[in-house]
């Protein structure tokens, strides 16, 4: 009985704290491009004008794509915004699709070429958040402290959160 409850309970949280559905604006308004190199996250119109920049950090200091579940790197690719929620440590969270088909095709490739061991898992839970409370300096020090996540500023995720529609795309590069 109290497993049912539990069960319930975490139900209800999950689908009240989450959104599956397109809010305020549509998703082919906007599109966001994520450059690791510049530690920037650029918000784009429909007719690819740079609306905005944001400062952001990843995970592992190496900037490089993500090979595998553990290695703390962000992927690279091109994805799309599935869910957002509110999050207890991080504020927001827009969880992205990954891992999609690229990323399959990717780890396959590294996999079969002996690049990443054989029992290497693709991961992932990767999206953009923020930092945890009173810790925003992160992103002003460029502290690479995610497990493979985008994070920036709770002000900044704030505004993303309540502007960009699941489904908007998302394209991180190195």
């Amino acid at each position: 009985m109290k497993t049912v409850f539990l069960f319930l309970l975490i139900a209800v949280l999950f689908t009240t704290n989450t959104s599956f559905k397109s809010t305020a604006i549509g998703s082919n308004d906007y599109h966001i491009v994520i450059e690791k190199h510049k530690y920037e996250l650029t918000v784009f119109d429909a007719d690819d004008n740079a609306l905005i920049i944001y400062p952001v950090v990843f995970g592992s200091r190496d900037l490089g794509d993500k090979m595998m579940q553990g290695d703390r790197k962000t992927p690279e690719g091109t994805f799309h915004i599935i869910a957002k929620r509110k999050h207890a440590k991080w504020n927001k969270f827009l969880a992205l699709d990954y891992p999609n088909a690229e990323s399959i095709e990717k780890f396959n490739e590294r996999k079969a070429e002996g690049i990443i061991p054989a029992n290497a898992r693709i991961g992932g839970e990767i999206g953009i958040h923020g930092t945890w409370p009173h810790e925003d300096f992160a992103v002003d020090q460029y502290q690479n402290w995610t497990m493979g996540c985008v994070s920036t500023k709770n002000q900044y995720i704030n505004q993303l959160f309540n502007t960009l529609a699941v489904g908007t795309t998302v394209i991180i590069k190195r």
